[in-house]
C-alpha cells in the first residue's frame, strides 16, 4: 500500500487521470490526497469531482480557497468571477451530491507514518500552531460547515481581518482566521499576522514577514506539512514541508509526491515525486 499526495488539480481532469496512471494508482491497493483546490480555472472541473468522488473511501482531499469559492457561488453568496470554470458543476444533474461531498471535506489532515506526524493542508499553517492544534481548529470549522451556521459563515467569509490568530477570538471571527491561514496562508511574522497581497516566490516577502515556513520557532517544524496554494514558489529542498502546487492550471506539471512508509537517516519521511506535464486547450489567465 503507498500513500500519495497530489497538488493543485484545479479543474485539469486529464492531467489527473494521467498522473494516476503514472503512478499505478489502485483504490483497492493505495490511498491518495489532494490538498485543496480541485476546481475552477481549469477545464473540465466537474471530471475532477466525479473522479475523486468515484474513488470512494481511496481518497481524501483538504479544501481550498477555490473549493470554498465554488460553494459560496453555489450558495448565491458570491457571483461568479468571469475567470471561473464551475458552470459545469452547478448545471450537473448530480450538482446536489458534489457540493454536499465537497462541504464535508475539512480543512486539514493529520496522519502519523512511522513515528511521524504528517500535516496535510491547502495553503499554509501559523506559527504557533501544533499539528495537534492545527487538526483542532479544522474540525471545529468542519462542525460548523456541517451545521446551519455554514451558509450565513459564507456572507462573512471573505475578508483579511483579524490579521493575527488568538485563542480568545470566538465565532465567525476565529473561523475566519482559521479559513484563512489554512487555504490562503503564504507570508506571515512570528507573531501569526498573515499578510495576503503578496503572491510571489518566497523571495519576496514583504518587509516583516517570512514565508510560513521559513519563521523561526514554529511549532510545527517536526513535522513534515504537505501543502499546494503556492504556484509560484520555487522547489523547495528540504525535508519538513513538500510542496505541491506546481502551477498545472497555469500550464506546468501536476505532482504527485509517494510518501514512503519508513523514515530516512534524516527522521523524516521519503518522498519520492512523480510529475505529469499539463497540456490542454484552454489556459484561462490568472
Amino acid at each position: 500500500m503507498a500513500l500519495y499526495l497530489i497538488g493543485d488539480v484545479q479543474g485539469c481532469d486529464r492531467a489527473l487521470e494521467r498522473l494516476l496512471a503514472a503512478i499505478d494508482f489502485s483504490p483497492s491497493r493505495d490511498r491518495l490526497v489532494l490538498l485543496g483546490d480541485l476546481v475552477n480555472r481549469g477545464p473540465d472541473s466537474l471530471g475532477v469531482l466525479r473522479r475523486v468522488m468515484a474513488l470512494d473511501g481511496a481518497a481524501r482531499c483538504v479544501l481550498g480557497n477555490h473549493d470554498l469559492h465554488l460553494l459560496a457561488i453555489a450558495h448565491g453568496v458570491r457571483p461568479p468571477h468571469r475567470k471561473d470554470t464551475v458552470d459545469a458543476v452547478l448545471r450537473a444533474s448530480d450538482r446536489a451530491a458534489l457540493l454536499d461531498w465537497l462541504r464535508a471535506q475539512p480543512l486539514a489532515l493529520l496522519d502519523r507514518i512511522d513515528g511521524q506526524d504528517l500535516l496535510m493542508v491547502h495553503a499554509g499553517v501559523l506559527p504557533s500552531w501544533t499539528a495537534q492544534q492545527t487538526l483542532a481548529l479544522a474540525q471545529e470549522v468542519a462542525q460548523m460547515m456541517a451545521s446551519d451556521a455554514f451558509v450565513p459563515f459564507l456572507h462573512q467569509m471573505y475578508g483579511d481581518t483579524p490579521e493575527r490568530w488568538s485563542q480568545q477570538l470566538h465565532g465567525v471571527p476565529r473561523w475566519r482566521v482559521i479559513v484563512n491561514a489554512l487555504t490562503r496562508l503564504r507570508f506571515c511574522d512570528a507573531d501569526d499576522r498573515m499578510e495576503f497581497a503578496t503572491k510571489d516566490d518566497a523571495d519576496a516577502a514583504p518587509a516583516g514577514f517570512l514565508p510560513w515556513f521559513d519563521v523561526p520557532g514554529r511549532r510545527t517544524a517536526t513535522a513534515t506539512v504537505a501543502f499546494g496554494h503556492w504556484s509560484t514558489l520555487s522547489q523547495l529542498k528540504r525535508r519538513d514541508v513538500i510542496a505541491l502546487d506546481t502551477g498545472c492550471v497555469w500550464g506546468g506539471r501536476l505532482s504527485a509526491a509517494r510518501i514512503g512508509t519508513d523514515a530516512d537517516a534524516s527522521g523524516r519521511l521519503r518522498v519520492t515525486l512523480v510529475q505529469v506535464p499539463c497540456s490542454q486547450a484552454q489556459r484561462p489567465g490568472r
